[in-house]
């Protein structure tokens, strides 16, 4: 009887799912959903205009601000991968969602996530030709090889993200309907789901170790050998810079992955933690880079910020501009019909002086 009830439960999948992120949070959801739409905007915004600054510029046309503008397009792509789901989330105690809608939201965190990985590989590759091998630099850095680049974050990025969607796909959720979560996050999925599941969770785990210890090792070897170079450098304007530009992308490296490590410790390690505080880590560790990454390369970048500054004064002297013919006309309206009382004022005066004769 035990027997044939559990294999009843297994057989039993459920295709259909509640997101439920921050349960604690029942009565002030509604009071979230203003803030959260802001920084929505926000993080779109400020990446939109870094982007735009870079594509504009052609003197941008570099490989470093190609690839901060491809790293920032990653960011608007992550933050509209969690954000709607989550602003609906905040509307809705239970946020609806299929299991196909699952598994490519799921797909796509786990897809810009890993790009941007790749993509700070890439510019630490960059940084390393720049500084070390100044005089061969226009000649290793081609579009060839950015092309190149590319195409390996794009298929590394796949490589990882595919096998653990698969994955989760041929898992039985018959624990539950309901995800504790904001988002369809792997290790959320993998809780309600039944079987043994040492597999799945064996491959997420090696999969997250193998790609960060491989990039950070690869991060802390090329970053040595670039601040090395750079305190050889003779010129203290050139030292200054590249020591400038490197601690910008250090900035970067630092927000990305200690954010994603402080999450992964929460959730395999500190059971007690309430399930408000994992939510709040995840979406931490989600929309920060895309809220910091432009402030950090839009302010610290000199030429991004000189551009930037310069465009937003344009548009400023062409608005003022835009307001001095109607300033003019108003002030010309204004003395037209101070004109007109004064010629009416002389008109009646001579009748009123006559009466009184």
């Amino acid at each position: 009887m035990g027997e044939d009830g559990n294999s009843s439960i297994f057989n039993i999948s459920y295709t259909n799912f509640l997101l439920v992120g921050f349960p604690g949070l029942q009565e002030g959801r509604p009071f979230l959903v203003l803030p959260v739409t802001f920084l929505y905007v926000a993080i779109i915004s400020a990446n939109a205009l870094v982007i735009h600054t870079v594509v504009a510029q052609r003197n941008l046309h570099q490989p470093m601000y190609v690839l901060i503008a491809l790293l920032l397009a990653v960011n608007i792509c992550a933050a509209t991968a969690v954000m709607p789901k989550m602003l609906e989330g905040f509307v809705h105690y239970a946020n609806p969602i299929s299991l196909h809608g699952c598994l490519a939201q799921m797909f796509f965190i786990y897809f810009t996530l890993l790009l941007d990985y790749n993509l700070l590989l890439a510019m630490a590759l960059d940084r390393y030709v720049a500084i070390c091998h100044p005089l061969r630099y226009t000649d290793l850095m081609t579009s060839r090889l950015l092309s190149l680049l590319a195409i390996f974050a794009l298929t590394r990025s796949l490589g990882v993200a595919v096998p653990l969607v698969v994955r989760t796909a041929r898992a039985q959720f018959c624990h539950t309907a309901v995800i504790r979560h904001f988002t369809c996050e792997y290790i959320a999925l993998l809780s309600i789901a039944c079987g043994d599941l040492t597999f799945n969770n064996q491959l997420g785990l090696a999969m997250r170790l193998v790609t960060v210890t491989f990039d950070l090792v690869l991060l802390g070897a090329s970053y040595t050998r670039i601040i090395y170079a750079a305190f050889q450098i003779s010129s203290g304007g050139a030292r200054a810079k590249a020591l400038h530009t490197c601690g910008s992308h250090l900035l970067v490296i630092l927000t990305i992955y200690l954010s994603g490590l402080s999450t992964s410790i929460v959730f395999r390690v500190a059971k007690t933690v309430s399930q408000d505080v994992q939510n709040l880590l995840s979406a931490i560790y989600l929309l920060l880079p895309g809220a910091l990454n432009p402030l950090i390369y839009g302010v610290r970048t000199r030429e991004i910020r000189h551009h930037v500054e310069k465009m937003l004064c344009k548009k400023e002297s062409r608005q003022e501009v835009g307001e001095k013919p109607k300033r003019l006309q108003s002030i010309r309206v204004e003395r037209s019909c101070q004109d007109k009382r004064t010629l009416s004022t002389w008109k009646v005066e001579p009748v009123v002086s006559g009466n009184k004769r």
